[in-house]
């Protein structure tokens, strides 16, 4: 007989490590606002598949943390608020942006009923890969 596969135990975030993450996820849509890049002609700016992908880490984790009692109200919501306002106030680019975020909220509302070890540990993966495409935009389209 093969040995059984073990769930990874989840480790316990700190206030001030998620606080940490979200505000790194938080300071992208004032980044971006601030970023001067544009596609020559009306075409997607250089960094849209990622504002696309943030989006729709969003969309989850304004599902999951809800769900997971987190107690942070609209606030997920509010960036992804906050991005379209700073980079597609209209048209179609702003229809994906939120089609993205509604398919991350949707996502795991058809798989999550309650929070469990594996929602939370998507949460933390969220954070971590959200954090991480801020940090890369701001590194590569800010002056």
């Amino acid at each position: 007989m093969g040995a059984a596969l073990r769930a990874e135990r989840p480790q316990r975030i700190s206030f001030y490590s998620m606080l940490k993450r979200a505000l790194t996820i938080a300071l992208v849509a004032l980044t971006v606002a601030a970023t001067p890049v544009r596609a020559i002609e009306g075409g997607p700016a250089p960094f849209d598949s990622d504002l696309m992908r943030l989006a729709e880490i969003l969309g989850a984790l304004h599902y999951l943390r809800t769900l997971c009692g987190a107690n942070e109200g609209n606030k997920w919501r509010d960036q992804m608020s906050a991005l379209i306002d700073a980079e597609a106030q209209s048209g179609d680019r702003r229809n994906r942006m939120v089609a993205n975020f509604n398919n991350g909220y949707r996502n795991f509302q058809r798989t999550y009923r309650t929070c469990t070890p594996a929602a939370n540990l998507s949460v933390r993966r969220y954070l971590d890969e959200g954090a991480k495409i801020s940090r890369e935009i701001t590194a590569r389209y800010t002056n």
